[in-house]
């Protein structure tokens, strides 16, 4: 796998808007990207956990987050931004594949002074989990209504890569399924492989690209989090990079 350097990641995107939404993984690609374009360096374990702070290597907490009451329910919000003289980059919190905060979005992003270049998303683990028994079903027809609205409201010119959700372990603990949603625990590790299987295949349908981070992490659940979910600061370093692999590749 190429690894690339900061400058090189400030060269790939330069004079780009760069917007990456999803779940708390899709925050640590923001994370990543953010740092990369100021300096080689990784994340810590520390600002891998961190969520909602008032700023992160110079970029701003624009809604949700500190801003309002911290909570681990449906309807946390966290949209932050690092702008510099030539890279702009953007993140959303997402809970859900589409929603009416979802929408709200994508008007925000047809109707804004500056158009997305590259957009970077994943829903997964949210949607199949904290959404009742027909989650699954909910999924794919968000998934469908998602992808539908993306190819209208994005410009030709911009490149859209779906992430999908990485695996989760066959034990999930932790805060993450709170004691309601504990029953779905059983079924998570395979609800992740049938809605990636799904949501590829749609992005793909719509002509988008995909990123399959379920395959090139299959083997990597030493790097995975006692919680089941989350990943380490060796893991994440990877991620980036295949994602930019990606980008210089497109």
């Amino acid at each position: 796998m190429v690894h690339l350097n900061a400058n090189e990641v400030r060269q790939l995107l330069h004079n780009k808007f760069v917007v990456v939404m999803g779940d708390s993984v899709q925050r640590a690609v923001y994370k990543d990207l953010v740092l990369l374009l100021q300096k080689d360096c990784l994340l810590s374990t520390s600002q891998l956990k961190a969520k909602g702070e008032m700023s992160f290597e110079h970029d701003v907490l624009l809604e949700g987050g500190r801003l309002g009451p911290m909570h681990n329910g449906t309807h946390y919000r966290e949209v932050r931004q690092f702008c510099s003289a030539h890279h702009l980059v953007r993140f959303y919190f997402l809970t859900r594949a589409y929603s009416p905060y979802v929408e709200k979005v994508l008007a925000q992003l047809l109707w804004a002074e500056h158009r997305p270049d590259v957009v970077v998303m994943n829903s997964c683990l949210w949607d199949v989990s904290r959404y009742g028994r027909d989650s699954m079903g909910s999924y794919r027809k968000n998934v469908e209504r998602l992808f539908w609205r993306l190819h209208r409201v994005l410009p030709e010119s911009c490149l859209l890569v779906w992430n999908t959700a990485m695996p989760v372990a066959k034990t999930v603990s932790g805060a993450f399924l709170p004691p309601e949603h504990r029953l779905r625990r059983a079924r998570l590790r395979a609800d992740v492989v049938e809605a990636n299987f799904y949501s590829a295949s749609e992005a793909r349908r719509h002509g988008f690209g995909v990123l399959d981070l379920h395959f090139h992490f299959r083997h990597s659940s030493p790097d995975r989090q006692p919680d089941g979910i989350h990943w380490n600061a060796r893991a994440h370093p990877k991620l980036t990079q295949l994602l930019l692999t990606h980008l210089a590749d497109a």
